[in-house]
């Protein structure tokens, strides 16, 4: 690997701020960043039916081992420094052998679960403990540590946030990643039309509520909600403090 390049393999849940979150760092001049690099070979070993699934199967390699070759080894373009990857935990299945994971910089973006399921359950109705990535970050954390960001942290203080991130990861912080044009980015997933409206919108992280608000879910999914607090609050404990 480069030396002089940290190459960030962010690992989060559906929901939680992720794409946004790539916009922020793909937004620095020294930046480049891989959406969902995994999502193919996800697909691909599951056979789930996702929008796009044929798309998105062919839009990257679909087995493991070439995926993770390339984003610890693939030289950057010059003057980049940093390489971002948005890591949807779930798309890391048995299989992949983690010792493949060694040479990226680790970090977890995580969100309140029961946050999370609300926001999910509009999009999908049955989700399961696998579908939110839990466990897998949970897991990821034991194996290789690194920092952890809650994404209500992001929206209540943003530059606070961004900044205390880019101090744990060794990368010098700029107010570029506070805010970017609207619109697509050819680094989007082909998978973009069906999820990214919001984000194509923005121009910044969201303002957060001015109190927090108790996420109402429906009742069947209380019980998954329950299976994931342990998971969070796990990695709860070693999220990154700004005050």
């Amino acid at each position: 690997m480069a030396t002089g390049v940290t190459r960030i393999a962010m690992w989060s849940g559906p929901r939680t701020l992720s794409t946004a979150l790539m916009r922020s760092w793909e937004n620095r001049p020294d930046t480049i960043v891989a959406d969902e690099p995994l999502y193919s070979f996800y697909l691909s070993a599951t056979g789930i039916d996702h929008p796009a699934r044929d798309e998105v199967i062919a839009s990257q390699p679909p087995d493991w081992e070439t995926v993770l070759r390339d984003l610890a080894q693939d030289p950057l373009p010059p003057g980049i420094t940093v390489y971002y990857q948005k890591h949807m935990t779930h798309h890391l299945l048995p299989p992949v052998d983690r010792a493949a994971l060694k040479p990226l910089r680790h970090a977890f973006l995580i969100r309140d679960p029961r946050s999370l399921l609300a926001s999910y359950a509009k999009v999908r109705t049955q989700p399961t403990l696998d579908d939110l990535g839990l466990r897998q970050q949970a897991e990821i954390f034991e194996t290789f540590g690194g920092p952890v960001i809650d994404s209500a942290d992001i929206l209540a203080a943003p530059e606070r946030a961004l900044r205390a991130l880019c101090a744990a990861l060794n990368v010098p912080f700029t107010t570029a990643m506070l805010s970017w044009p609207p619109g697509p980015r050819d680094s989007d997933g082909v998978w973009a039309p069906h999820w990214y409206d919001s984000v194509r919108a923005s121009t910044g992280f969201a303002p957060a509520p001015r109190s927090p608000v108790r996420a109402d879910l429906p009742r069947e999914l209380e019980p998954l909600a329950e299976l994931c607090q342990p998971y969070y609050d796990k990695l709860q404990e070693h999220r990154l403090r700004l005050d």
